[in-house]
């Protein structure tokens, strides 16, 4: 839409017609989640708004913007870029390891000048919008059981590998899980996923062996037994476990949690950043927090729900199923119910590109909202 066309009465109504339709609701869920990371993070750097806290509101607050602006396109739009997209983000992927920036033993990131991306954080938000698109161009019986499902399978398990290589198994798990709720979403057999699930677990022992680093094999293991190495890998789950615990029901107050303020605490703006949390304001704070993203995922599944689109019910409960992934995977890990995998908790943690990404993903939540009632040409599903 160009500015001219914006400036005519005619394209104005129509775009004010549309964000009477945003779902404000599921925007003040979302602002208030950030709000608490940034209250938070003020906290645990000794009330200061730096590093973390300025940052973190002022790029939440752009990203709203740009969040509630791509709301408004066309359904059409985001389907015909949907294949470019996931091109592009694998190729960036494809770049980490040959130009990739390293930070902590693990090369994840790509530096451009001042500017400085995750690409595995972006290709979440890609493959989503692929899946759906592939999906959208199948009738049931194809979803449910055909040589097709091989392209899908591969739109998945490229990124995850790639990922899985830099070292970022955690996220790695998340691309695959995301991908293969997607594709039973779609109408995929249970007899098939079943299959796969026992492949899965039959390959398992043996990727513990050969594939999996040291390093993660020492975080699985140390995830049953953390005590066993208290100031080695099993540091991250104990301090964790303590903060959490030392909040009590209503935790120890605002600027006075000892194990994120005394450095106890590893990652307390990332991954920890929930445990901050708990520490400072309790069990009924982190009931609350809790209770944000439960509605934000109930009102993005009545969305999904909602929307006459194959494409855009698929894409939307994609982005929320990944989102929902994060929240329960980030809370089970510092609560030591899962290994640390380093998955940060959604708009609580700090982090750009994670942020960037996971906004994209809600404006085409908030996208299918807007457009529930569209319908996106078809064209061709499959990439043949």
């Amino acid at each position: 839409m160009t500015l001219g066309a914006i400036s005519r009465p005619g394209e104005r109504d129509r775009l004010a017609v549309k964000l009477t339709h945003v779902d404000w609701t599921v925007c003040l869920l979302l602002t208030a989640i950030a709000g608490v990371g940034g209250m938070v993070l003020y906290s645990i750097a000794g009330g200061h708004w730096s590093p973390w806290a300025a940052k973190h509101l002022i790029l939440f607050g752009l990203c709203l913007v740009a969040t509630i602006a791509l709301a408004t396109v066309d359904l059409q739009v985001w389907f015909d870029l949907a294949y470019p997209v996931y091109a592009v983000c694998l190729l960036l992927l494809l770049a980490v390891p040959v130009i990739g920036h390293a930070t902590l033993g693990a090369r994840r990131w790509l530096q451009f000048g001042p500017v400085q991306i995750q690409p595995s954080e972006m290709i979440k938000v890609a493959l989503v919008l692929a899946l759906a698109r592939f999906y959208h161009g199948l009738d049931l019986d194809q979803a449910r059981l055909s040589w097709r499902l091989l392209i899908p399978a591969a739109l998945i398990l490229v990124p995850a590998a790639l990922v899985a290589h830099q070292p970022d198994l955690g996220t790695a798990i998340l691309i695959a899980v995301t991908g293969g709720a997607m594709m039973l979403m779609a109408g995929l057999s249970l007899r098939l996923a079943g299959a796969g699930l026992a492949l899965l677990a039959a390959v398992a022992p043996l990727a513990f062996m050969f594939v999996i680093k040291g390093y993660q094999k020492a975080r699985l293991l140390t995830f049953l037994h953390p005590e066993a190495d208290r100031s080695g890998a099993g540091y991250h789950i104990i301090q964790s476990k303590i903060a959490l615990g030392s909040g009590g029901l209503l935790g120890k107050g605002f600027e006075l949690g000892t194990q994120s303020q005394l450095n106890f605490l590893p990652e307390k703006s990332t991954d920890f950043i929930f445990a901050s949390m708990a520490e400072e304001f309790g069990f009924l704070g982190s009931l609350s927090v809790i209770a944000l993203y439960a509605a934000v995922i109930f009102l993005g599944l009545r969305i999904a729900a909602m929307a006459h689109s194959h494409f855009a019910r698929l894409a939307a409960a994609g982005v929320i199923v990944g989102f929902a992934l994060c929240v329960l995977i980030n809370g089970a890990m510092v609560m030591g119910l899962a290994p640390v995998v380093g998955v940060p908790m959604p708009l609580l943690s700090f982090g750009g590109t994670v942020m960037i990404t996971m906004m994209a993903g809600f404006a085409l939540v908030l996208s299918a909202k807007v457009h529930r009632y569209s319908e996106v040409a078809s064209g061709s599903g499959a990439l043949l």
